[in-house]
């Protein structure tokens, strides 16, 4: 554990590396609640309260990260279904910590994104030296 807090380090890891906001998280706790449930930006976007072009953006991205899988259907259809074994276990364990963490959890991925941003903030500062 990492010290000061009671997520796993592994977790805290997973999250700072690979979960890049909320609303991807809560997409992916929702498909993984139900692996065999079909989902759509549409009903994605009506269960987050996100418009339906957010909603085929968390998917499209939760299909790269290679944690959902897509029907072979015409439509776009996505379900729960980690590429790894060990990815599914660890999404389990984020799910876990998540339940029990929010507030902790949503504060670390506020945090994360927030020093990508200055960081890349920073980039463009016009500097008197330049």
């Amino acid at each position: 554990m990492a010290t000061g807090s009671s997520i796993p380090d592994d977790v805290r890891r997973f999250i700072l590396t690979s979960i890049p906001s909320v609303p991807y998280l809560e997409a992916l706790l929702l498909l993984r609640a139900d692996p065999r449930q079909q989902w759509d930006c549409g009903q994605l976007a009506r269960r987050l309260y996100l418009s339906e072009k957010n909603a085929a953006q968390l998917l499209a991205a939760l299909h790269e990260a290679q944690v959902l899988g897509m029907s072979a259907d015409a439509e776009a259809n996505f379900h729960y279904h980690p590429a790894t074994p060990e990815l599914d276990a660890m999404i389990q364990r984020v799910g876990q910590a998540y339940s029990g963490h929010l507030v902790e959890i949503t504060n670390l991925i506020h945090s994360a994104t927030g020093k990508k941003a200055q960081h890349f903030a920073d980039a463009f500062k016009w500097r008197k030296d330049t």
